[in-house]
This record gives structure tokens, C-alpha cells and sequence, in this order.
């Protein structure tokens, strides 16, 4: 078993990195890789199947529905495929298209309909690379991507965003902190995950407080 976890796995790897090679600086391979390592790390202290969870983190992001015009399916569907093709068993693959499905923040108040600690332990590892010093690169990456400003000072974050308006939002970057990031800490599903969080979610005010310094001029 754990030479064909290790081709599946390898195989996965090689199919992630062809199907990303132009993916947005945020959402691409090395996102995945952080991802993936963060989740064998968290699973350490987790009674969970770790294939399931490594194709999980693999394959979270391999359609993207922010750049596949809001289809949240294409994702799993894209999943079944490939592991299909490794003839990898179904209850294995259902399992990784719920993670897919489930392990994005959506924003809004969404009612979770599958729930499992492989899904625990890749969210968290997915929401620890979107705080801290990471966090803050992809996010102004993605501003950048989506021709966002930067800060404005007029526009406040909005705190109460059903999952439409927060999937079609323009807002200033400096929002989306408030509006997810700083939100992230208290998401966590596991120990280690919580641990790591705080370190980077106090990295992430520590930021934010000198941003606001510089941007009135202060030094």
C-alpha cells in the first residue's frame, strides 16, 4: 500500500503541476505545495487517512471557480477524472471531491453539509496560507490581478457579505483583511492548525499597524 500512496500520490504531483503552470501567482503550484505540506504536518497529530488527505490538499485548488466563471463543480469533476485514471477507489474519490467542495471560505453565513477530519486538517493547512507574510503577498497579488486599489480610507470593510456579494467583490485589498483574513484564526479546526494561526494572524495586525503608520506618512 505504501509504494501504490506513493505512485498515486507522485502521479498527482506531476498532474497539479502541468494543470497550474499558468495559474495566478496566488493559486498556483507553490500554493498547492504549501498546502500539501502544511496538511502532512497537521495530519501528524490526527487520526485521519493520510492518502485522502494528501489528494485532498493536492487537488483543492485545481479549478478554482474565482477563475473558472464561479462553476464550483468543475473542481471536483476535474478530480474524479484524473483519479479515476489511477483507478483509485470511488469512496476515496467522493471523499476528495467533499474536501474540494467544502474547503473554501465562501463568506456569508453558509451551513456546512459535509464535515470530516481529512476535510479539518486540509482547510486548515488552505487557511494558513492565507495569513501571515504569505497571506499578505497572495492577497495584494490577487488585488493586483483583479485591478483592485489598494486602501481606501472611504470604503469600510463589510462585515455581514452573503456569499454572492462577497464572491463579487471590488473592494480596496486592505479590506479583504477584515473581511477574511483576520477572520481565519478562530476557523481553525485542529490544535496545530489554531497554534500556527496565532503566530501568523498577531504577524498579520503587526502589519497592518505600520501599513496605516506609512500610509499617513508617519515614521
Amino acid at each position: 500500500m505504501n509504494n501504490d500512496h506513493s505512485q498515486i500520490v507522485n502521479r498527482t504531483v506531476e498532474y497539479v503541476k502541468e494543470t497550474l503552470s499558468d495559474a495566478e501567482g496566488g493559486h498556483d503550484w507553490w500554493h498547492i505545495y504549501r498546502v500539501w505540506k502544511l496538511s502532512k504536518h497537521i495530519a501528524e497529530n490526527e487520526n485521519v487517512n493520510i492518502l485522502i488527505v494528501e489528494l485532498g490538499a493536492l487537488l483543492h485548488d485545481i479549478a478554482d471557480s474565482k477563475f473558472n466563471d464561479g462553476d464550483e463543480e468543475i473542481g471536483p469533476l476535474k478530480a474524479r477524472e484524473f483519479l479515476t485514471s489511477l483507478k483509485v477507489t470511488e469512496e476515496i474519490i467522493q471523499h476528495v471531491e467533499n474536501i474540494i467542495r467544502h474547503i473554501s471560505f465562501k463568506g456569508g453565513h453558509n451551513i456546512t453539509e459535509f464535515s470530516s477530519l481529512e476535510l479539518d486538517v486540509v482547510q486548515d493547512a488552505d487557511r494558513l496560507d492565507a495569513i501571515g507574510a504569505i497571506g499578505i503577498a497572495r492577497t495584494f497579488n490577487y488585488g493586483g490581478f483583479k485591478e483592485r486599489s489598494i486602501y481606501d480610507p472611504n470604503i469600510k470593510p463589510n462585515l455581514n457579505m452573503t456569499k454572492e456579494e462577497y464572491k463579487n467583490s471590488t473592494a480596496p485589498t486592505i479590506n479583504h483583511f477584515y473581511e477574511k483574513l483576520l477572520l481565519l484564526k478562530d476557523k481553525m479546526n485542529t490544535e496545530s492548525g489554531k497554534k500556527i494561526a496565532e503566530h501568523r494572524h498577531t504577524f498579520m495586525q503587526q502589519y497592518l499597524d505600520e501599513f496605516y503608520k506609512e500610509w499617513e506618512g508617519e515614521f
